[in-house]
């Protein structure tokens, strides 16, 4: 189906060497701007907006990912699935202290999955602050037999769309012509997809792309305004699979379905989408009532 490449099969499974970060306002806020987020204690760095939580954990993803991905194709990895499980959110003054694990991968009709396990704990209480799964996709790989096992299921909650959505946001939801160029030192993701227009175009892209976290942040924080009231801590799950990619320049609208409550949990699906392109589907976001 496409370029044989041999995953190294020893990574499989190892947890990273710690990796610690410590949160400072200014990086809150940086990230925000970064992410057209208009919601204010986010672009005041008072808190972290959900997607941060991508920030402190990102070098424990690329070393594990480094060790089981042959390099040649490294810069290749997009984003396919990703699923944050919160137990708080992020503020200023937060030590954090992340590792991450190969838990495997498998080959797709259009590329290779490599599945990815991270945890975000607090260095001084050392209680877990969110739990992470991510599937990086690399277009036009093939990686060989199933190895290992695949992050959690997002259940797609298809029986809820046909009906007319519980909200709708479109606020400041516009990829711009510099984006990646400011997501990029935000978040801390140097991948040359996002920056170099002849590198992307090699990968069989017809340019950059934007960032997927960038695209889930811009739900993530339309989906807060409509249905959280602009409040992180109620945010307990958010989960998306990336299904087209995003460039500079399109306009983005999320649309939100209420699909359940329980426990005193309120379970929206949702998906985001360009036009008549679905690009972030299998929408889920589990609120605290």
């Amino acid at each position: 189906m496409g370029d044989r490449h041999e995953f190294d099969r020893e990574g499989l499974g190892l947890w990273s060497d710690e990796e610690r970060f410590e949160v400072t306002r200014e990086r809150l806020a940086e990230y925000a701007a970064a992410t057209n987020d208009p919601i204010p204690a986010h672009l005041a760095g008072d808190v972290g907006s959900p997607v941060f939580a991508i920030v402190p954990v990102f070098d424990a993803l690329m070393a594990p990912a480094v060790d089981v991905v042959p390099m040649e194709i490294f810069g290749r990895i997009t984003h396919g699935e990703k699923d944050f499980h919160f137990h708080r959110p992020i503020s200023p003054g937060d030590k954090l202290v992340s590792r991450g694990r190969v838990i495997g991968w498998e080959t797709k009709s259009t590329g290779a999955l490599v599945h990815i396990h991270l945890t975000c704990h607090d260095e001084v209480s050392g209680d877990l602050v969110n739990e992470q799964y991510l599937s990086g996709f690399f277009r036009g790989v093939d990686a060989g037999e199933k190895v290992g096992y695949a992050i959690p299921v997002i259940a797609p909650h298809a029986e809820v769309k046909g009906a007319t959505p519980t909200a709708t946001a479109t606020a400041k939801a516009h990829v711009d012509d510099d984006q990646t160029f400011r997501y990029a030192p935000a978040s801390g993701d140097p991948v040359p997809l996002h920056l170099d227009d002849d590198f992307a175009k090699s990968a069989g892209l017809p340019g950059i792309i934007a960032h997927g976290l960038c695209t889930m942040a811009m739900a993530g924080w339309g989906i807060l305004a409509e249905v959280a009231d602009s409040d992180v801590a109620r945010v307990k799950r958010l989960a998306v699979r990336f299904s087209k990619f995003v460039f500079p320049g399109d306009d983005l609208e999320t649309r939100i379905w209420m699909a359940g409550t329980a426990d005193g949990v309120t379970t929206y699906a949702f998906e985001t989408i360009r036009g008549e392109d679905v690009v972030l589907s299998n929408g889920i976001a589990e609120i605290a009532d």
